[in-house]
């Protein structure tokens, strides 16, 4: 399909990054496995939002943490060329550090004036065993960390979810809860798809939001909770 005229010039920078917790605890029922997945599943839908939506280009990269934090991709690869390479799991949740990486990846440079608001989507079902606060410190000094939309998805009912909704940082909107594979299937396509998309939408849309948002977040699709429960 012929790109419309003037879309290449007027396209923004959008960096999605998921900040993934590979901590042991996330080898116990399978919900590391479960994890690649949904991501690995939601990746057709991230394409399709994007191609939606010429005015964002939209660029992928991802953090695991365990007992130290990496970039599991450390590039910005558009969503067309975007693939998931399995996570394994080791160790304790440095999910601090894994804060610092990201933050030192949203400083001007190499973030642009240009870009939309990131999407940060922090993953974890556990509770940090590292300096979480000074790790968020370091993200939310940095402008685009402030401005981030900042997603939150709890893994099983040990999930600690004090921290994950001081990343979030906002009130209104609370840690998904996933305590069986299919709500994280179901929570990663949302953050994939809605928010992905909400957040690559004009800022004309922003207007009259609440304080402390910079996009319309949607309301979470809603799913069966049932005896299938297991984490």
């Amino acid at each position: 399909m012929p790109k419309r005229p003037g879309s290449e010039l007027a396209s923004r920078p959008l960096h999605f990054i998921w900040i993934a917790d590979c901590s042991g605890s996330m080898s116990v029922d399978g919900k590391i496995q479960s994890l690649n997945t949904a991501i690995r599943e939601a990746l057709p839908h991230m394409r399709a939002v994007a191609d939606e939506n010429p005015n964002a280009e939209v660029l992928v990269r991802a953090v695991a943490f365990a007992s130290s934090a990496h970039w599991h991709v450390s590039q910005p690869l558009r969503v067309a060329d975007f693939q998931w390479t399995d996570l394994q799991t080791e160790g304790l949740t440095a999910m601090g550090e894994a804060l610092n990486l990201v933050a030192q990846q949203l400083r001007m440079p190499p973030m642009t004036d240009r870009a939309l608001p990131p999407v940060l989507v922090l993953i974890s079902d556990g509770q940090p065993t590292d300096d979480f606060a000074a790790g968020l410190d370091a993200l939310m000094r940095e402008p685009w960390g402030k401005k981030a939309v900042r997603v939150a998805i709890a893994i099983g009912e040990d999930a600690d979810h004090e921290p994950l909704q001081r990343f979030i940082g906002h009130p209104e909107l609370q840690p998904l809860q996933a305590n069986n594979p299919e709500a994280l299937v179901r929570h990663i396509k949302w953050v994939s798809t809605a928010v992905l998309k909400s957040a690559s939408s004009p800022a004309s849309q922003a207007a009259g939001l609440p304080a402390g948002l910079n996009v319309p977040i949607p309301t979470p699709t809603a799913g069966p909770s049932s005896a299938a429960d297991v984490w």
